[in-house]
C-alpha cells in the first residue's frame, strides 16, 4: 500500500477512504451480479452454440473433402485397372486361338518304288572318318533328291481319287517344306521304308486362316487367299477329321521363317533373349552392386561424387534409344563386335540397367538402421566387415529386387537392339552369344510388319503373350526372394 507523502509545514494527518466509499463499489456490483451473471450465461451460450456451428460446418466441409479425394482416387485406380483389364483381355482375345494351329493327319506309305535309294552306309573298320562322311553325304544327297511331295500326297490321292488329276491341289494343303519331315524319318530311320506310318503336318498358313476363321468367308474369290477349289477341299477334310486344330509346339521349338509362315516360330528368339539376360547378369549386376556399396558406404562426400550421383539419375531417365546409339558407336563401329549378336545386345542392355541396379542398391543399403554399423564398429569390426558382414545381407532383399526388376524392364526392350541390327532375319538357333539371333521383342516388331497379317496378328499377339509371362514370372522370382532373403534376416 503506497503511504501519502506528507509535505513540510503540513499537520494534518494522512485522509483514508472512508468504509461506505470502500464498499459501495463491490455492493453495487454484488448487486448487480443475477442480471450480469445471466447475460454471461446467455453471451458464453451463443458463443458456444456459434463455435460449435463452426466446427460443425468446418467438419463437415472436411469430411466432403475426404470423401471426394477417396472417391476420386478410388476412380483413378478402378480406370487405371480397367485399361490394363482392357490390354490384357484384347491381347489374349487375339493371341491365345494362335497357340492352336490346324494340322493335318494322314497315314503315309513309304513307297520303295518312289524311295530308290541305297541303304544307308556303315563305316567299315578299315574305312577313315573322311571316306565315310563322304559316303554319307552323297546317300543324304540322293535322299533328298526323292520327290517327297509324290510321296506325301500319295496317301491323300488313295483317300480322295478324284484329284488325281491335279495333286499338286492336296500338296498345296500342307505348309512348306513339310514333306522334308519324311526325309528326316528316313535319316534317322532307314528301315521306315516300305512300311506305312502315322504322322502329321502342319497346314498351310493360308488354309488355316480359312479354317479359323480369320478371313471373312463372304469376301469375293478375286480378294480371297485360296481359290474356290481349295477352299472346298479343306473344308471337306477338316469334316471328315483329317484337318484338326491343335495345340502349337511348332511355335515354341521352331524357329523363324519367311518360305513357311505356318512354321515359324519363337525358339531362336528366346534363346537370344535368354544368353542377353545371362550377360546382363554377369555384367550389370556385379558392377552395379559393387558402384552402389563404394558410393554409399565408402566414398567421400565432395563434388565428384555428387556429380557422378547427379548423372546416374540422370541416366535412369535417358531414352534407351540412346543406349541403343551408345551401343552401336562403341560396340560395333570400335570394338568390331558381330552385329545382330546377343553379346552386344547384352551388353547395350547392359548399360540401360545399370543406374536401375545402382539406385536400387543404394536405396536398399539406405534403409539399413544406422544402429547395425554402430554396433558391428563399437565391437570393433573395420568398416568393411561391418558393411559386407552386417549391412550388405540385410540389404539383399532390395538388392535382388532392383536388379531383377531392372532385367525384366531390359528384356521388354526394343529401341536400342534394332539400332545395333538385331532385326536380322536368323533362321538358325545361336549356338553361341556371338552368332547372330534376334530377341523376343524384336520379333515381335518384325511379326507385327509382315504381309500376312490374317495369320501373323494372331501369332504377334501370342508372341506378347510370351513376352509378358516371361516378365511376370522374373517379378514374381524378384518378389518370391525378396520375401525369403527377409524372413531369413
Amino acid at each position: 500500500m503506497k503511504i501519502p507523502k506528507v509535505t513540510s509545514g503540513s499537520t494534518s494527518a494522512p485522509t483514508l477512504p472512508s468504509k461506505s466509499q470502500s464498499t459501495s463499489k463491490p455492493v453495487a456490483t454484488l448487486m448487480q451480479t443475477p442480471q450480469s451473471m445471466m447475460n454471461s450465461k446467455d453471451d458464453a451460450t451463443a458463443n458456444r452454440n456459434l463455435r460449435l456451428e463452426r466446427i460443425s460446418s468446418t467438419l463437415k466441409r472436411r469430411h466432403n473433402k475426404e470423401k471426394r479425394f477417396h472417391f476420386f482416387g478410388m476412380a483413378a485406380v478402378a480406370l487405371g485397372l480397367l485399361f490394363v483389364v482392357v490390354l490384357f483381355i484384347s491381347i489374349f482375345a487375339r493371341g491365345l486361338p494362335a497357340f492352336w494351329q490346324s494340322t493335318i493327319h494322314t497315314t503315309v506309305y513309304l513307297d520303295p518304288a518312289l524311295i530308290n535309294v541305297a541303304p544307308k552306309p556303315i563305316q567299315q573298320t578299315s574305312e577313315s572318318p573322311v571316306a565315310f562322311n563322304e559316303r554319307l553325304i552323297n546317300w543324304e544327297t540322293e535322299l533328298g533328291m526323292v520327290d517327297w511331295d509324290a510321296v506325301l500326297t500319295s496317301s491323300l490321292l488313295k483317300r480322295y481319287p478324284q484329284f488325281n488329276d491335279e495333286p499338286q491341289l492336296l500338296m498345296n494343303l500342307f505348309s512348306s517344306h513339310e514333306s522334308y519331315k519324311l526325309r528326316d524319318q528316313i535319316v534317322k530311320n532307314p528301315a521306315l521304308i516300305g512300311k506305312t506310318i502315322e504322322m502329321k503336318f502342319l497346314a498351310d498358313a493360308n488354309v488355316d486362316v480359312w479354317l479359323t476363321g480369320k478371313i471373312d468367308r463372304s469376301l469375293p474369290d478375286d480378294v480371297q487367299q485360296l481359290s474356290p477349289d481349295m477352299r472346298q477341299l479343306a473344308d471337306q477334310l477338316k469334316q471328315d477329321g483329317v484337318i484338326k486344330s491343335e495345340f502349337s509346339t511348332a511355335l515354341f521349338t521352331n524357329t523363324d521363317s519367311r518360305s513357311a509362315p505356318a512354321s515359324s516360330g519363337l525358339a531362336g528368339a528366346l534363346l537370344g533373349s535368354l544368353y542377353m539376360m545371362l550377360i546382363i547378369i554377369v555384367v550389370a549386376i556385379p558392377i552395379g552392386v559393387a558402384s552402389a556399396i563404394y558410393l554409399e558406404e565408402f566414398a567421400p562426400k565432395n563434388f565428384f561424387t555428387d556429380f557422378i550421383e547427379v548423372n546416374i539419375n540422370n541416366l535412369a531417365a535417358v531414352p534407351s534409344i540412346v543406349f541403343g546409339l551408345l551401343g552401336a558407336a562403341i560396340f560395333i563401329n570400335w570394338l568390331h563386335l558381330p552385329i545382330s549378336a546377343p553379346l552386344v545386345g547384352g551388353l547395350v542392355l547392359s548399360l540401360l540397367t545399370l543406374p536401375t541396379v545402382i539406385i536400387a542398391t543404394r536405396a536398399s543399403l539406405r534403409a539399413v538402421s544406422p544402429s547395425i554399423r554402430q554396433a558391428a564398429l563399437g565391437l570393433g569390426a573395420s568398416k568393411m566387415q561391418s558393411v559386407f558382414h552386417h549391412v550388405l545381407p540385410l540389404a539383399v532383399p532390395g538388392i535382388l529386387t532392383g536388379a531383377i526388376i531392372g532385367i525384366a524392364h531390359a528384356l521388354g526392350e526394343t529401341a536400342p537392339l534394332l539400332l545395333i541390327g538385331m532385326k536380322a532375319f536368323v533362321t538358325t538357333l545361336p549356338s553361341t552369344p556371338m552368332d547372330q539371333s534376334t530377341a523376343l521383342p524384336v520379333q515381335i516388331y518384325l511379326w507385327q510388319g509382315n504381309e500376312l497379317r490374317n495369320f501373323f496378328e494372331p501369332r504377334t499377339a501370342a508372341a506378347i503373350i510370351v513376352l509378358l509371362l516371361v516378365m511376370v514370372s522374373l517379378n514374381g522370382l524378384a518378389i518370391w526372394l525378396r520375401k525369403k532373403f527377409e524372413i531369413r534376416g
